[in-house]
């Protein structure tokens, strides 16, 4: 194989959806299977088109993932050697000015093709079918097709990973190669699959798709969405579903990319985050939360909770629902259970997990209301950590004191 260098070739026009990074993703491991090189390449010549802040957002989602770039390009930097080009191949007959800009002729004879590496496929288009297209703009900026190509050959780019959307323009690419006689340093092309939303339908920013700052927001853990991503249109040994970076570093190979289009299913990353909060000790687990929720830490006690809490955590945002108590309005018999449970917890002589569970099932019994009124005296939430593990922890003067605070506000 010739030495291996990729790009991620993201436009800064919005902030890229979870289906954009699973790209990058395929290109940084492709490279860090093989010893190669992953270039980031900022595609901002569509000026018009370009987001404030989207860039530094590609960055992030990146950087987040743990994913490191080798160099970093901005397109727009070049924009005399793209007129060079244009300028080059209109020298040698392969190209026109129309109105300012210029245009490429494709010759109408014959066939372009290629063997893509998704599939081994040999995919081709008659060039009679291909209509002459810009390649550089009245303003001076390039289209995506000069540019894509210019870049490529000067970077070196040995393979080309992408969204299969990008099938139509690879003969216009191959096509502006030849023309400009770098048959011999046309990159492998690998166009991958779709990804769909559980509807079916290819996602995008417009339909809803979101980010990878997204779910960081949300509680999501870098290595568990890196992990569900690259399993969607990749499949390892075995199907295994809970993977390292180095083990998928060790295992990627285009080869073992389907052809077929991937389904982003939320429910499955769910569960995959929450395998992975519960496999991370108490320690490390402290530190995502707090950096997750720095405010957590005003919740007495709150480390204790650790161990009892990641059993039931598919985010680091549910840590916060399942240990802090909620203030809401009770009904007449949640009331009662409210102040013969605060009678009953003062004169408990221990608080001891045993003590309390008996004593909370015998008021619960002698008032005649549910475990869930229970729960919703004591956290404001229908369901929750086991309660008698939940007040130990609490305390028996706090767990005294928030029932005096939920009666006094239902008074």
């Amino acid at each position: 194989m010739r030495n291996v260098k990729v790009r991620f070739a993201p436009s800064p026009t919005g902030i890229p959806h979870v289906g954009n990074i699973r790209t990058a993703l395929f290109n940084y491991f492709f490279a860090k299977s093989t010893g190669g090189k992953f270039i980031l390449r900022i595609e901002d010549t569509d000026q018009a088109r370009k987001v404030e802040g989207a860039l530094r957002a590609i960055e992030e989602s990146l950087a987040w993932l743990g994913v490191k770039w080798d160099k970093q390009i901005v397109q727009s930097a070049n924009l005399k050697g793209y007129i060079e080009a244009a300028n080059v191949l209109i020298s040698i007959g392969a190209a026109d000015r129309e109105n300012g800009a210029v245009r490429f002729k494709v010759p109408k004879e014959g066939i372009t093709f290629w063997v893509d590496a998704v599939g081994g496929k040999r995919i081709e288009f008659k060039n009679s079918e291909i209509e002459n297209f810009i390649i550089l703009k009245s303003d001076g900026y390039p289209t995506y097709h000069l540019a894509n190509v210019v870049d490529d050959h000067a970077q070196g780019i040995s393979h080309v990973i992408r969204g299969e959307d990008w099938i139509p323009s690879t003969p216009k690419h191959i096509l502006i190669y030849k023309a400009f006689g770098w048959e011999d340093k046309i990159p492998i092309f690998a166009h991958v699959p779709n990804v769909l939303g559980t509807d079916g339908k290819k996602l995008s920013k417009r339909r809803g798709a979101k980010s990878v700052i997204d779910f960081k927001n949300e509680g999501f853990l870098p290595d568990a969405l890196l992990n569900y991503l690259m399993l969607l249109g990749w499949s390892p040994k075995n199907d295994r579903e809970i993977l390292s970076k180095e083990e998928i570093e060790k295992e990627f190979k285009l080869e073992n990319i389907n052809s077929s289009p991937a389904i982003f299913d939320e429910r499955k990353l769910l569960w995959m985050n929450g395998e992975y909060i519960r496999k991370t000790t108490n320690l490390q687990l402290k530190a995502q939360i707090l950096e997750f929720d720095s405010e957590i830490s005003s919740i007495p006690n709150f480390e204790q909770y650790l161990p009892i809490a990641k059993t039931r955590m598919k985010t680091l945002a549910d840590f916060r629902a399942l240990v802090e108590n909620r203030s809401i309005a009770l009904n007449q018999e949640q009331k009662k259970l409210a102040q013969e449970l605060a009678t009953t917890y003062r004169e408990l002589s221990e608080w001891k997990p045993t003590l309390i569970s008996a004593a909370t099932i015998a008021v619960r019994d002698q008032v005649g209301v549910s475990t869930q009124d229970v729960y919703t005296v004591l956290t404001g939430r229908p369901q929750g950590l086991p309660f008698e593990q939940k007040l130990e922890i609490q305390g028996q003067g706090g767990t005294v004191s928030w029932l005096e605070h939920i009666l006094k506000i239902n008074k």
